[in-house]
């Protein structure tokens, strides 16, 4: 009878002994599901405020260029639904295809000016001394900071035709044709003011972001380059850029978003002229749709403009997802 009451004892206690009790389980489980949505619980509130903020202004642009609606039906709160039209007026104008055209290349010159400028910026900050780095830090910050209206107004005088600093500079260099000269009155010259406001804008973004990238890198492998013979160039693409790819890729991937729907720069110089010859799409929509009172029409133009820019960022942007797997 011991025999048998000691084997029923230990039986239970046999089968049991290795694992955990079911209310550890339960604590466990518990801590387990807290860890895994805290993250989820964290970024929730900036995605409800995404999500006010910009999905529905997007979608309610959506709905409206697909109406026919001027000021007056905006005042009546009077609805005309036209289908598609908007979308195949603007499909089949050539002015459309031009605007495009334009906007596409004016991206594509400022993106290569700011990441060839803002890079040789960031290499100068990481060879300068303390001092002088601090002032040059200083002063990209500042500009930087500075509102974008306020820069616009800063380079229209300095570009004035008759009180401009760059003509009286350059009429003292002995070259007395600029004398007067009227920057906005030509596509290019327009063009070259407004692409050297973006640049002098948006190269501290690159240069304070590149030179903290570059205070990662270690100073053993600069050193180990300089001597196998190295030079500055060779250095740079093999040791900088190889580290440094996920920042270029990110950063450049920033700026064609944001010159791409650059806005105010291009209107508040010379709203998109001389004679709409430098209007890129957003300003091309603005016109058509605040200006000419089209709001239907423009919301279909600034639909479309984030349709060419998804498309035109599609392969770029899997670029930068594989760049992300191999890391």
């Amino acid at each position: 009878m011991a025999a048998q009451t000691t084997g029923a004892r230990t039986r239970p206690g046999r089968g049991r002994a290795p694992d955990a009790p079911p209310a550890d389980h339960a604590r466990r489980g518990g801590r387990g599901l807290g860890a895994r949505s805290a993250p989820y619980l964290l970024i929730l509130p900036a995605c409800v405020a995404t999500i006010a903020l910009l999905g529905y202004p997007l979608v309610r642009n959506v709905i409206i260029s697909f109406q026919d609606l001027n000021a007056f039906q905006l005042i009546q709160h009077t609805t005309q639904w036209t289908g598609f039209s908007n979308y195949t007026d603007q499909l089949s104008s050539s002015t459309f295809w031009h605007t495009v055209l334009r906007s596409v290349l004016f991206t594509l010159a400022n993106v290569a000016l700011i990441m060839a400028a803002g890079t040789a910026v960031g290499l100068l900050l990481n060879r300068l001394g303390k001092r002088m780095r601090l002032v040059l830090q200083l002063g990209l910050v500042l500009a930087w900071a500075m509102p974008v209206v306020a820069g616009t107004t800063v380079y229209q005088w300095l570009f004035d035709s008759q009180y401009g600093v760059v003509n009286w500079f350059l009429a003292k260099l002995d070259w007395h044709s600029m004398a007067g000269y009227n920057w906005f009155g030509h596509q290019f010259s327009t063009f070259s003011v407004i692409t050297l406001m973006i640049v002098w804008q948006s190269v501290p973004f690159v240069a304070l972001n590149l030179y903290a990238g570059l205070t990662t890198i270690s100073a053993e492998l600069f050193e180990a380059a300089r001597m196998d013979g190295a030079g500055a160039w060779r250095t740079f693409g093999s040791v900088t850029f190889p580290i440094l790819k996920p920042f270029f890729l990110g950063t450049t991937f920033l700026e064609v978003i944001w010159v791409f729907k650059a806005f105010t720069q291009v209107y508040a110089l010379n709203a998109g002229g001389p004679e709409g010859s430098t209007e890129t799409l957003p300003v091309y929509a603005f016109i058509e749709g605040v200006g000419n009172q089209h709001y239907g029409m423009g919301a279909a133009i600034s639909t479309l403009t984030i349709v060419i820019l998804l498309a035109l960022m599609s392969y770029y942007f899997r670029i930068m997802l594989k760049q992300e797997d191999d890391l």
